[in-house]
């Protein structure tokens, strides 16, 4: 017996509804670090060492740590950045970098007692457009930016230290890029996906010449999915003018 139209259509609904499903999950499980083995085969973890021609890692904000020795065990860094000074005109800044952080630390800069001078930071990233904007006060306002040996700076964390007046990268911190999402992840045509990412790469490569930073870091970056983290050797931080003295 034929089945009646209706039913084929509403099963074709459910078939095709079944399918969106399975592929909305799968990118949700690809973006939040759950990689599959057969659609990401040979990708190391961040706890292995990096050599050159092979330093793109696995990363997972706050489940993945560097394999580098660091100065003082960071436990679990804040999921907001967090201002707290350490000695002086010596603040530490550390935690990802959520939507509306720049304005709230910068409040936080121009109040403190006494006045900033030098910014250590640890970061696994997050809001590129807030690290772009906090970048620029930074700079603006002459502070150095420092790392640690053993720590990590990941994401947009880089443009944040890029912002220092002076840029002080110990031996052994660990300083990584990839690519970013620009504003919140929604469903519209592509046209104007590509115009949102275009217009932020756009942004990003004119603040790295602003700062002295040669924008061909960015080809790191660009060519780095978001789960995984493409780690800067000290060469390359030098090369690129992460790096810079007095």
């Amino acid at each position: 017996m034929m089945r009646p139209p209706i039913a084929r259509v509403l099963t074709g609904v459910l078939i095709f509804q079944l399918v969106i499903g399975a592929l909305l999950v799968l990118g949700d499980v690809q973006a939040g670090g759950l990689r599959m083995p057969f659609l990401q085969p040979g990708v190391p973890r961040l706890t292995e060492p990096v050599r050159p021609g092979d330093q793109r890692r696995m990363f997972r904000p706050g489940r993945d740590l560097p394999a580098t020795q660091p100065t003082r065990s960071p436990g679990t860094l804040p999921d907001r950045l967090v201002l707290t000074q350490t000695n002086g005109a010596t603040y530490r800044l550390e935690g990802g970098i959520g939507q509306g952080d720049a304005e709230r630390i910068m409040d936080l800069l121009n109040l403190a007692e006494p006045a900033p001078e030098t910014l250590i930071l640890q970061s696994p990233g997050g809001s590129v457009t807030d690290a772009l904007v906090l970048g620029r006060h930074i700079r603006d306002q002459g502070l150095r930016t420092k790392m640690l040996r053993g720590e990590f700076c990941f994401s947009a964390c880089p443009y944040v230290l890029a912002g220092g007046a002076v840029r002080d990268i110990e031996a052994g911190a660990s300083v990584g890029v990839h690519q970013h999402y620009f504003g919140q992840s929604t469903i519209l045509p592509a046209t104007f996906a590509v115009e949102d990412i275009q217009r932020g790469q756009a942004e990003v490569m004119v603040y790295l010449d602003d700062m002295g930073i040669d924008a061909l870091v960015m080809q790191h970056a660009l060519s780095t999915p978001p789960d995984e983290i493409y780690v800067l050797l000290p060469e390359e931080l030098e090369k690129y003018g992460f790096t810079s003295t007095e």
